[in-house]
């Protein structure tokens, strides 16, 4: 039964992948359909038409061959699949230059992502069963380098300074004439000297902060003016909690994805590189990782909301339509503990249910507590990119992207009661944006927004030459242990090397199972795993060796089999423990190896104990054997 299952799930490696692009509406609610579907056929059959018409076979056809040579050009095969559209090719070539003219041609309106196509038959894939997925050395991935935009995070921290001093001016009697924000410093006019010298006061109290100045203050006596800007200190610990908190809600993101052993690490000052091998699903990878979603909670703006304390936004579901909102911000999505998608039971309409830490649950509360008949509005904040064909300095059309951040309603709903840690958000759209909102609350709030510098698919990061001389090494290495064993053991070498493949075929199998990530540590793993199958082995034969000089072969046999077990035993746990901790511990290429090792180990005791116990009894059980040859 392990056998059959084993190699089963390992028949997906023998079908290659077939080089392949995504393409889905940039709108999560908005699915891709058969006027795409034409859309794309079209750019591309123009595109492959322009691209063979100087050729003589292409010249001298008659116009059904022309057209058939054209579509054979433009694309292998073009379908509608799970609300994208896949596009496969004959070569990568092909693949790579098809990506940038339909970026050139449909630039914001679609995400276009590269990926390989598997091969699997329906069947194989209806058991569950896939190919062992690649890691980023062995067949390269999806690399993305973001920004993290320092700026607006600074405008944000400058956004919620504002409005704390001007409640704690507000409680303290601190006269205030006008206050805003200009060129990333607060600017405060205080109405008399005195507002002014106790407002210095304050901030010359507030300054110090972790051993370092938090604030430059500039004085202007003259005019009652203090400005505050942030300090060298302050700016590199809201740049360190930016790009900290992007790291580590990127993480979760490519979590959710499912990705296996994905590479998600700061380079610099402020950006931060993320790596996906193997993803199955790159349009999602891309819309959810380069997402900045956040939302705020805010009062609608009343009769008695100064005109200096309101802002006006539109509609997400109607642009038409706008109302006014506080500036002050009840909670943002920071605080969000748990979100799950549902439907409304009186409506049916899509929601998100949304819980709240302990923190975000009292503010928002205090909030509510004494504004029952009002209403509360949700903003959900997203950075977009507007991109244009530009011409460069070498007279070459390239596409350049302009990031902006778009502020929207999403819900405005009267408070029937004060809100507690548990509540729901309705007006999320369609039940795509409210999953896809639920996913985006769960992985965690960006701290700022961030912008794509650079997207690209990787090759194998260690290079066509090396991969090869990896699988190599494992076909030689094999090879020379298959050739020892069968000249020094015979028979029981030639039951070995079957045992060999078999485990090799299994590792295959159960990687596939667990949806584990082969890299070129891995591959040493492998290799690793061979030798210690084979030591198995030898340990058997040379204790059946010893039970031969004083029993007969049929005793030798069994003898030989039983009291090398625990020899076997203690040796593989050993090495197991050893590769848990490798797993539990080490990252990456370390992990990888750990994983094949740790698979490797207990397959190869199945085959060097049931297996060769199997194949050795088919040959010689309740046979009257005389000599034994080993």
């Amino acid at each position: 039964m392990v056998l059959v299952i084993g190699f089963v799930y390992a028949l997906p490696n023998l079908y290659p992948t077939q080089p392949s692009i995504q393409v889905a509406y940039t709108d999560s609610g908005k699915s891709a359909d058969q006027e795409l579907l034409t859309e794309l056929k079209d750019i591309l059959y123009k595109f492959s038409e322009d691209n063979i018409q100087n050729d003589s076979a292409y010249v001298e056809a008659n116009e059904e061959t022309k057209i058939k040579m054209v579509q054979e050009n433009a694309y292998d095969e073009i379908f509608l699949r799970d609300n994208k559209i896949v596009i496969k090719f004959n070569d990568v070539d092909t693949q790579l230059s098809s990506k940038t003219v339909l970026q050139n041609n449909l630039l914001d309106e679609v995400v276009i992502a590269l990926f390989l196509e598997p091969s699997t038959p329906k069947w194989l894939k209806n058991i569950g069963a896939d190919p062992v997925k690649l890691g980023l050395d062995l067949s390269g991935g999806v690399h993305f380098l973001l920004e993290v935009d320092i700026d607006t995070a600074q405008q944000g921290r400058l956004e919620q300074l504002l409005d704390s001093y001007r409640n704690t001016f507000r409680e303290e009697k601190i006269k205030v004439n006008s206050s805003s924000i200009k060129d990333l410093a607060l600017y405060f006019e205080f109405a008399n000297k005195d507002s002014y010298n106790k407002a210095l006061k304050k901030y010359r109290e507030d300054s110090p902060a972790l051993g370092g100045v938090q604030y430059i203050i500039t004085e202007r006596p003259s005019s009652n003016v203090l400005i505050l800007k942030y300090s060298d200190f302050a700016l590199r610990e809201i740049r360190d909690y930016a790009v900290g908190q992007n790291l580590t809600t990127l993480k979760n993101r490519t979590n959710e994805l499912g990705v296996s052993e994905p590479i998600v690490q700061r380079q610099g000052a402020n950006r931060i590189v993320v790596e996906l091998p193997g993803v199955q699903d790159p349009t999602a990878a891309k819309k959810i990782i380069g997402k900045t979603a956040n939302l705020e909670f805010r009062l609608e703006a009343n009769s008695r909301t100064s005109p200096l304390r309101k802002e006006q936004f539109n509609f997400k579901e109607n642009e038409f339509q706008t109302a006014y909102l506080e500036k002050a911000v009840i909670i943002t999505g920071d605080r969000v503990t748990k979100a799950n998608a549902d439907f409304d039971t009186e409506t049916g309409l899509p929601i998100v249910l949304i819980s709240l830490d302990m923190q975000g649950g009292k503010a928002i509360q205090k909030a509510t507590s004494g504004n029952v008949g009002r209403r509360l509005g949700v903003l959900f904040i997203e950075q977009k990119a507007k991109s244009e064909l530009v011409m460069n300095d070498l007279g070459e059309s390239v596409i350049e992207q302009t990031t902006y951040i778009e502020k929207n309603i999403i819900s405005l709903a009267t408070l029937q009661a004060v809100l507690g840690t548990r509540f729901q958000i309705t007006g999320v759209g369609s039940s795509a944006d409210a999953r896809e909102l639920a996913l985006l609350l769960r992985a965690g709030a960006l701290a700022a927004p961030m912008k794509f510098v650079e997207e690209r698919t990787v090759g194998p990061s260690l290079g066509k030459d090396s991969v090869e001389r990896g699988m190599k090494s494992i076909l030689i290495g094999f090879c020379l242990v298959i050739l020892f064993m069968a000249l020094y053991y015979r028979v029981f070498g030639l039951v070995a090397n079957i045992s060999l493949i078999i485990n090799l075929i299994l590792i295959t199998g159960i990687m596939s199972i667990l949806g584990a990530s082969l890299t070129l540590p891995g591959m040493a793993g492998i290799v690793l795993t061979v030798g210690m199958a084979v030591d198995a082995n030898v340990l058997i034969f040379s204790r059946i060796r010893e039970e031969l000089k004083n029993k007969d072969p049929q005793r030798a046999i069994r003898d030989g089999f039983s009291r090398a077990f625990i020899t076997i035993f203690d040796a593989n746990v050993t090495t197991l423990i050893t590769a848990l901790i490798l797993y539990f511990i080490g990252t990456g290429p370390v992990k990888g190896f750990a994983i094949t090792l740790s698979v490797g180990i207990i397959t190869s005791m199945f085959t060097a104990i049931m297996c060769t116990r199997a194949m050795v009894n088919l040959i010689y059980g309740n046979k009257n054997i005389k000599a034994l040859k080993i």
